[in-house]
């Protein structure tokens, strides 16, 4: 995984396209990652999209199982509070 400035890509991109084939690309601003380029292509775009989100939500539930835990909540709790929320809509 290669880290580059956002003013890299900005004054000089087309190398950084190029290498994307290579990995993926952590773009940097003030030293601190803000996103990550991946290569695609027309073919599997839509499935690598589906993927990344996939991979973002369980990003999300794994922190929010984390937090709970930390809280003293447990398991089952979450998800009668999940399944009471469902019903109400």
């Amino acid at each position: 995984m290669e880290f580059v400035s956002s003013r890299e890509i900005r004054v000089n991109p087309k190398p950084i396209f190029e290498r994307l084939g290579e990995g993926e690309v952590v773009i940097t601003s003030r030293g601190k990652p803000v996103a990550l380029m991946l290569g695609v292509s027309g073919e599997d775009l839509e499935e690598t999209v589906r993927a990344v989100r996939r991979a973002k939500a369980e990003l999300a539930v794994s922190d929010m199982r984390r937090t709970a835990s930390a809280r003293g909540l447990k398991a089952e709790d979450v998800n009668v509070e999940i399944a009471a929320h469902r019903d109400e809509r």
